[in-house]
């Protein structure tokens, strides 16, 4: 019997997770497959209940569903606790159902280096948001900045995870893009730059962008230009999707497998 995995969100058409992952099971000879899982806000609940008595062995979830899968879950990692909201699922044969966040882990993995001593800015107080500021604080920056078009939000971020909320960006030696600004294309540099408050500020020496598309996002370009080094959403996706792909198989990712399954 196939084992099934999937992508949970709203909208959730735009993930290549699915491509990724199923490019991985075919690669180690494995009968699973990932499909998307699109899931309106109020019905996660119930949804996430009943996946698991589906024949699914996890899940992802993306926007905007990282706190309630949390909340949904029977247990939690330390991880996931800490940082407020999960990105993956697992469903145990007896029906629990565990929740982790491998956004943390592969937020730094990707870097390629570790932000300890820097200044960060990360943009967005969502669950992405929230798994950022988590993993630059536990790898030693040497400050982490929230900024969020909602300062409310900023706000209780900052008080939960005992970093500091701004009420405007500030110049940031790493910058962390964890909004929904730049999803779909079609956005200029200008455009992006006003939408995160960035606006006549230089680019940071590493920008760290979530989102991801067929093309560079707006911000990516604006840093590239800059001589500045860029973590595309692209990367990010494939580093916290390995780790997650490790949690269900118990088996190594093939990391080169899935990249070049999310770039094609």
């Amino acid at each position: 019997m196939t084992t099934r995995c999937g992508v949970l969100g709203w909208p959730v058409r735009h993930s290549r997770s699915p491509a990724m992952h199923n490019a991985a099971y075919a690669a180690l000879g494995l009968d699973w497959r990932y499909v998307h899982l699109p899931v309106p806000p109020g019905l996660l609940a119930e949804t996430v209940r009943a996946l698991g008595g589906s024949g699914y062995r996890g899940a992802n979830v993306t926007i905007p569903h990282k706190e309630a899968a949390l909340a949904a879950a029977d247990e939690a990692s330390a991880a996931a606790r800490e940082i407020g909201a999960a990105n993956t699922l697992t469903f145990r044969d007896d029906g629990t159902v565990v929740a982790d966040n491998t956004d943390a882990g592969g937020l730094l993995d990707a870097l390629g280096e570790p932000p300890a001593g820097l200044r960060c800015l990360v943009l967005g107080a969502g669950g992405a948001g929230r798994a950022a500021a988590w993993a630059l604080r536990e790898a030693g920056a040497a400050e982490v900045w929230v900024w969020n078009r909602t300062p409310e939000r900023a706000r209780e971020l900052a008080a939960s995870l005992g970093v500091r909320a701004l009420e405007r960006p500030r110049p940031a030696d790493l910058i962390v893009n964890a909004t929904s600004v730049g999803l779909g294309g079609g956005m200029d540099a200008t455009d992006a730059l006003a939408a995160l408050g960035l606006a006549g500020m230089e680019p940071p020496r590493i920008l760290a962008d979530m989102v991801y598309g067929a093309e560079p996002t707006a911000l990516c370009e604006w840093a590239a230009r800059a001589g500045a080094h860029v973590v595309d959403g692209l990367e990010i996706l494939v580093r916290q999707g390995a780790r997650s792909f490790r949690i269900w198989t118990g088996q190594e990712p093939p990391l080169e497998v899935m990249r070049r399954a999310a770039r094609a």
